[in-house]
């Protein structure tokens, strides 16, 4: 039983702090995250033996913090019967840059910075809770399109979809804030920047 406890402990210890992030990122409050925590940890505890490593013990846990999450969710919208799934994410035009610029800095150096790291957390919380969530677990977390599909019970043309617009809003306003007014160009369109999420285009020194 000690043995057991202290397991648990350490486990707790080692992601209560990203599972609380992921929790934040996705209800935007820190009383309801930390609810989202002690549930998630709960049912850790509760299925641990129902653990078959088929993914990875993170994957996992997001899963089961991401339930909790939409539980939360859901409970706000009770009166008011919101679904997260539309039918119409697909038919929508894609938004288009309207500040298109070079960044002051490279992404690299500035991903190091908390500040950048403010803005990104500001801009992310603008966004509608449906495109919000597809980025945290897709770009934020690094499920898989199918991993985050099943997650928030939507199509996986939809993760897509979600994916694609919140990559464009969050790169107009990280632009916005970072970049270089002096090179900025006529707006003309968006690139297609479904290859790689903007958390890995910055570690890579893309902008």
């Amino acid at each position: 039983m000690a043995g057991s406890f202290a397991a648990f402990e350490a486990l707790v210890a080692r992601y209560e702090r990203p599972t609380y992030s992921l929790a934040m990122r996705m209800v935007r409050h820190a009383e309801d995250a930390q609810e989202v925590v002690q549930e998630t940890f709960l049912s850790v505890v509760e299925h641990l033996k129902q653990f078959r490593r088929q993914s990875t013990f993170h994957t996992w846990l997001v899963r089961i913090a991401t339930n909790h999450a939409l539980r939360v969710l859901r409970r706000r919208k009770r009166n008011r019967a919101v679904p997260l799934e539309t039918d119409h994410d697909e038919a929508q035009p894609l938004p288009h840059p309207d500040f298109i610029a070079q960044w002051r800095d490279e992404p690299s150096s500035l991903a190091q910075q908390s500040e950048v790291r403010r803005i990104l957390e500001d801009a992310l919380s603008e966004l509608d809770e449906k495109y919000r969530l597809v980025f945290v677990l897709r770009d934020v977390e690094g499920l898989s399109t199918e991993e985050t599909a099943k997650a928030l019970d939507i199509g996986i043309s939809n993760v897509k979809v979600r994916l694609l617009r919140a990559r464009l809003m969050l790169r107009e306003r990280l632009t916005r804030q970072l970049g270089d007014p002096h090179t900025r160009l006529p707006a003309h369109g968006h690139e297609d920047v479904t290859s790689e999420p903007i958390t890995d285009q910055t570690k890579e020194g893309k902008p």
